[in-house]
C-alpha cells in the first residue's frame, strides 16, 4: 500500500513542478485516478492518499465498487459507453468523458431527464484517427457539439482524447495541442448549454505533456497502482 502512497505523492510534486514551469495552477489540475482491476481496498486506501476522483473504463466495474468505495468520491466513466448500460450509471457517475455519438448523447439526456439530473459529459475526439479508438474526427467537433447541446438535460462541459501510446511521450505533443486549439476555439463560440471547462487528456505515460499543454483533468493508473493485469 505505501507504494501507492508514495505514487501518488510523487505525481502530485511532478505536476507542482510543471505548473510552476509554465504559470499554471496545481490546484486547477484534477487527477483522476484509474481504477480499472484494482480492488477496493487499494482504491478506498488510494482515496485515504486524497484520490477523490476515480475513473472506470467499464460500467460494471463502476456498479461493483460503488457501494464498497468510500462514499466521498466522484465517479467519472472514461471508458467507451454503450447506451443500453447509460441507465446503470446515470445516478453514479459525475462525468462522462466518452459521449462519442448522437445516438449516445440522446439516450443520456432522457435517462437523465428520467432521473432528474442535468448530467455533464465530454466529447471523445479521436484526434490521431486510430481505427482501433473510439471518438469522432477532430474536424466534426465543432458541428457535432452544435447538434448534441441540443439536448436538454445533458450539458457539454469540454473535451477528450487518448493519444497514442509511444515510448517518447513527446511525440504526442501535437496531438494534445490540436485538441487545446479546438477546446479555444469552441470556448469563444457561446454554444447553448456548453461550457468549456475541462480538457481531459494524458495518461500515466504522457500526462506531463498533456498538462503542458493545457490539459486539467488527467487520468492515471498505472503511475498510481502499478501495473495491472488486465485479462483476469
Amino acid at each position: 500500500m505505501d507504494s501507492i502512497k508514495n505514487n501518488i505523492e510523487a505525481i502530485k510534486k511532478e505536476i507542482e513542478g510543471i505548473c510552476l514551469k509554465s504559470g499554471k495552477n496545481p490546484d486547477d489540475i484534477t487527477i483522476i485516478a484509474v481504477t480499472k482491476t484494482v480492488d477496493t481496498d487499494r482504491i478506498n486506501y488510494a482515496v485515504d492518499c486524497g484520490m477523490t476522483n476515480l475513473g472506470e473504463n467499464k460500467v460494471q466495474e463502476i456498479m461493483d465498487k460503488y457501494e464498497p468505495v468510500n462514499k466521498n468520491v466522484k465517479w467519472h466513466l472514461i471508458g467507451h459507453l454503450q447506451t443500453n448500460k447509460v441507465k446503470y450509471i446515470i445516478d453514479k457517475v459525475e462525468l462522462i468523458h466518452s459521449v462519442d455519438s448522437v445516438k449516445l448523447a440522446e439516450e443520456i439526456s432522457k435517462k437523465a431527464l428520467k432521473n432528474n439530473l442535468i448530467k455533464e459529459v465530454l466529447v471523445q475526439v479521436n484526434v490521431a484517427k486510430e481505427e482501433s479508438k473510439f471518438g469522432i474526427d477532430i474536424e466534426e467537433v465543432i458541428s457535432f457539439v452544435k447538434t448534441i447541446a441540443a439536448f436538454e438535460n445533458i450539458r457539454v462541459k469540454g473535451l477528450m482524447t487518448i493519444a497514442p501510446y509511444d515510448e517518447n511521450p513527446e511525440n504526442v505533443r501535437p496531438i494534445f495541442r490540436q485538441l487545446r486549439q479546438k477546446f479555444d476555439e469552441l470556448a469563444q463560440m457561446n454554444i447553448p448549454n456548453t461550457d468549456m471547462k475541462y480538457l481531459s487528456m494524458g495518461m500515466s505515460n504522457d500526462y506531463a505533456i498533456a498538462i503542458e499543454e493545457g490539459a486539467n483533468m488527467v487520468r492515471i493508473g498505472t503511475a498510481i497502482f502499478g501495473k495491472r493485469n488486465y485479462n483476469k
